[in-house]
């Protein structure tokens, strides 16, 4: 099911790093999320989460409010 869903999802063209093609996946799977469910749902540190968010947040792929991310 999830990589049904997976398939269906359209990754953008600027996402070149494996890193940042999976927390943009995992937003548009789960919608607005928590640094911390990036974490836990990514298993990835917050340090290189911050670093990865900062850059789909500079290329208007994705919006910060207060302490959540989704989509733009």
């Amino acid at each position: 099911m999830i990589a049904e869903t997976a398939a269906q999802i359209s990754l953008p063209g600027e996402l070149q790093s494996p890193r940042a093609k999976l927390v943009y996946l995992f937003l548009s799977m789960n919608g607005t999320v928590t640094i911390s469910e990036l974490q836990n749902g990514l298993d990835m540190k917050k340090i290189s989460l911050y670093s990865v968010l900062k850059c789909l947040e500079k290329e208007d792929l994705i919006t910060k409010n207060g302490d959540s991310y989704a989509l733009a």
